[in-house]
């Protein structure tokens, strides 16, 4: 059962505490009646660390990509739908919908409490870097639906990283894994590149490989056995059931199962490329 299922809004809110909890329980707690709020706040701890964990990501996810869709200045209709493609990945109910799309536009507020989210959000995952790392990942890619990242962009997402406790070559390393995938090519600020953009004909074979090289975060000059470790680090760290055990949200399971099959696609390009 889901962190939802264990206790809608306020009363996770209530168990989570914080900007978090605030955030959460402000936008959903009038889902729950009073009396239905009494009970589940009586049966979700905060030493539930999987729920508390699961409704911290949550929130934090499409709160913070509110705040990234805003910083330029306004919010592009890819932005949008990139926030829609997330919910729809995830199968959310309508009332989680509701929910996400609210915390999209808290985000966007100018009292949007930044900081407080992104350190309590730091405290509530701990040590589970690969929890971070897919949280990440996923502003990342809200910050390249439009297919460029602006100065502004990039600054917050890498002030994330940093508060989050990531270095700037471990956002690099994700930024370059993420516009790989995207089929978007070049450094972080870089608006477009081979294989990028809407109407153009797929990468070329040569540029599918270096895709695949990105995807696996590896570079063409490694041995065999080399790729074949890189790929199985990569498998373990990301294996869905292993992600959602430390607390990413079930909901987000898919999301999970895309980035793996991925990391499958790419490693078998490499093979197939090396003859393996």
């Amino acid at each position: 059962m889901s962190w939802w299922g264990k206790g809608i809004g306020a009363s996770v809110g209530f168990a989570l505490g914080g900007p978090l909890g605030a955030l959460l329980g402000g936008v959903i707690g009038h889902q729950v009646d009073r009396q239905q709020y009494r009970r589940e706040r009586l049966e979700v701890h905060s030493s539930d660390q999987q729920a508390t964990t699961q409704a911290a990501f949550f929130t934090a996810t499409f709160a913070v990509m509110g705040r990234l869709a805003k910083i330029d200045g306004h919010v592009s209709e890819r932005e949008i739908e990139m926030a829609r493609s997330v919910m729809h990945h995830m199968q959310l109910n309508e009332a989680q919908r509701r929910a996400a799309i609210e915390l999209f536009n808290q985000g966007k507020s100018d009292g949007f409490d930044l900081e407080g989210v992104l350190d309590q959000f730091r405290r509530v995952v701990h040590r589970r870097s690969a929890l971070v790392q897919m949280f990440l990942e996923i502003q990342i890619s809200a910050a390249l639906a439009d297919g460029a990242l602006d100065n502004r962009e990039r600054d917050l997402l890498l002030h994330i990283c940093e508060r989050l406790g990531f270095s700037q070559l471990q956002f690099q390393l994700l930024f370059t894994r993420v516009a790989a995938v995207m089929g978007l090519f070049g450094g972080p600020g870089a608006s477009q590149g081979a294989g990028g953009g809407a109407g153009r004909a797929g990468p070329s074979p040569k540029a599918r490989l270096e895709q695949s090289y990105a995807v696996l975060g590896i570079e063409p000059t490694v041995s065999d056995d080399e790729l074949k470790r890189a790929y199985r680090r990569l498998m373990n760290q990301n294996h869905p059931d292993k992600l959602v055990s430390k607390g990413l949200p079930e909901e987000m399971i898919q999301l999970a199962t895309e980035k793996t099959q991925q990391i499958k696609q790419a490693y078998e390009t490499v093979k197939e490329a090396r003859g393996l």
